[in-house]
């Protein structure tokens, strides 16, 4: 039965720093951002002088009612409509204005984060859980687009709203009315951001548990087949939903936390108006306030509260953004062990001369894999590495492709240690048709291009009859564009390799490395892709890193591997004569064989 340890993220306070570094992503458009700002102190402007001419309209039909008096609420009236609708219209035009700086900064912080996940290392990405990753890059970009748009366009334009607000209250009547409009939003914003920061942890938790329940689900499905294969769908529904439960839980507590916190807004909100409007109506009955008074306060009173009450709204959901944005930039903040020097230069092209010298790695400090390999490669030749599972072979090949750093020694490539070059060059410089053939969920040609992407029709096909693919795309009945299904699941082990063959042969680099690239091949179509990679090689340092010792008789030498050494190094014919590890692997898989 296959278990899952569940991992716990421990997540920090929220960093208001993080607000820092977004600044970068608006001042690319400034003049947007100047231009959205205008707008927004226009829309406030008529925002805040509509409750006057409500009070004048109000006061004028409650005049006696001549035809003078009655043309006068007419033209306050359409004023007001007029007004109203510079309030919407400028209010639209500063988010049309500023939607553009949200969407890029979302663009560009995207891309970030995906090419800096591509520049980690292998080792970070071995223990990752996808689901999760995607879900937090998902959450953290939705983030930005919310912080961006109401913190510049919600919090601060409606404290300044309620400062104009508590003046012209102050100004026009009494200071009674700017003291309920003052207290009220000391507590408001005081308790909102108490209980905000109380009920935080809880929007962490349901987060996470949406996360986990995510990287199960996901790792359940890219292995599909492995559960078909131990008959454990209920084992992972089971799991599934033990994820789900706990997101239930934590959905629980968030729900009712909020359901707290709306209640002690509303309360205090409720209060206040009520407090507002009773010393308004006292005004208008002691013949201090008119009634059109009494109108303005009203609408100054739900001016004032229905905007703070959705900033108690904003400010619970900025919280939760920013946490979401905390983890995105978490994502930026993992650092890669194997990164490239400050002097790291492109590799240089030459004829191809590799180096193994006294080579040492080891995963673990207590747990050595490689003990001082030491074997050349010469251009052009063909070199092969054999030995039982868990001798070290693989380990050579990541080491080549410099997944990770050698612990001690050197790997050479015509005398430069990989080290003093920069990965992208190295890796361009070795083709790789890995064991384990994993493909794009796109057609057979997308794959096999994606060797070299610049690559005609014409040389994807050249490929593709080197590695005697041709005879299999033709009995498609979609042919070259048939779709190899998530991870190529739609096609056979054998088919998946000839298709990684003829992706590392249209690269054609001047490296090649096979990692036991004919395992999942019959022997007819083994031999003739064998015979075709003969050719290829001619022209190539070939490394070939095999279990099948008879894919490897042809090689120019031999490196036998034995608990990380170097045991034995020749051709095969004088390998078997010297009767030692490498003719005992050959004697024990030719009788396996017959």
């Amino acid at each position: 039965m296959r278990t899952r340890t569940q991992t716990h993220v421990a997540f920090s306070e929220v960093n208001w720093g993080t607000l820092k570094s977004l600044l970068p992503y608006l001042m690319e458009f400034r003049t947007r951002v100047a231009l959205a700002l205008l707008c927004l102190v226009v829309a406030k402007v008529a925002s805040v002088g509509l409750p006057f001419i409500l009070k004048h309209v109000v006061d004028g039909l409650d005049g006696k009612g001549t035809s003078a008096v009655i043309t006068l609420p007419l033209g306050l009236l359409v004023a007001y409509g007029a007004v109203r609708f510079s309030n919407v219209l400028f209010g639209e035009l500063r988010d049309t204005l500023f939607g553009r700086v949200t969407e890029r900064a979302m663009r560009r912080l995207g891309l970030r984060v995906f090419e800096h996940l591509h520049s980690l290392d292998l080792d970070y990405h071995l223990g990752r859980q996808t689901g999760g990753i995607s879900r937090d890059i998902e959450r953290g970009t939705a983030g930005i687009s919310f912080l961006m748009r109401f913190m510049v366009f919600n919090i601060g334009p409606t404290l300044l709203e309620i400062a104009m607000v508590m003046g012209l209250l102050w100004w026009n009547y009494h200071l009674g009315f700017a003291l309920i409009v003052g207290v009220a939003v000391v507590l408001y914003i005081t308790f909102s951001v108490i209980a905000t920061e109380w009920r935080t942890h809880f929007v962490r938790e349901m987060n996470q548990a949406e996360s986990q329940s995510s990287s199960r689900a996901v790792d359940s499905l890219l292995n599909f087949e492995t559960v078909k294969y131990f008959t454990n769908e209920a084992e992972e529904a089971r799991l599934y939903d033990q994820g789900l439960a706990q997101w239930e839980l934590a959905r629980r507590k968030n729900r009712l936390s909020l359901f707290a916190l709306n209640a002690g807004q509303a309360l205090i909100i409720a209060l206040a108006m009520t407090a507002a409007l009773i010393l308004a109506a006292t005004d208008v009955i002691s013949g201090e306030m008119t009634l059109g008074d009494f109108v303005l306060i009203n609408a100054f009173m739900m001016q004032v509260f229905m905007p703070l009450n959705f900033l108690g709204f904003v400010y619970r959901e900025m919280k939760g953004a920013m946490a979401n944005i905390e983890k995105l930039f978490g994502l930026l903040d993992v650092k890669a062990k194997v990164v490239d020097g400050p002097e790291a230069k492109p590799l240089q092209p030459g004829p191809g001369r590799i180096e193994f010298d006294d080579v040492r790695f080891q995963y673990h400090p207590d747990r050595p894999i490689l003990k001082g390999i030491r074997f050349t490669v010469e251009p052009r030749q063909k070199v092969a590495i054999v030995g039982s599972s868990g001798a070290g072979k693989s380990t050579l090949f990541k080491l080549l492709f410099r997944f990770y750093d050698v612990s001690e020694g050197a790997i050479r490539i015509d005398g430069q240690d990989l080290r003093n070059v920069t990965q992208h060059s190295l890796r361009s410089a070795i083709g790789v048709v890995p064991q384990d053939t994993v493909l794009f969920n796109t057609s057979i040609l997308e794959n096999v291009r994606y060797g070299r992407v610049s690559a005609t029709d014409q040389e994807v096909w050249e490929a593709i009859r080197l590695a005697h693919l041709d005879g299999f795309i033709e009995r498609l009945p979609e042919g070259i564009d048939t779709l190899v299904g998530e991870r190529g699941l739609k096609l056979s082990g054998g088919e998946k390799q000839r298709v990684a063959i003829a992706r590392a042969l249209l690269k054609r680099p001047p490296i090649m490395v096979f990692d036991e690239a004919t395992s999942s091949l019959d022997s007819h179509s083994e031999k003739s892709i064998l015979t075709a990679l003969q050719e290829v090689a001619l022209e190539q340092t070939t490394l070939v890193i095999a279990h099948r010792l008879s894919t490897v008789v042809d090689a120019d030498s031999i490196v036998v591997l034995e608990d990380g050494e170097v045991v034995e190094q020749g051709t095969h014919d004088a390998l078997l004569q010297r009767q030692g590890h490498y003719a005992r692997l050959w004697a024990l898989q030719r009788q396996q064989a017959s």
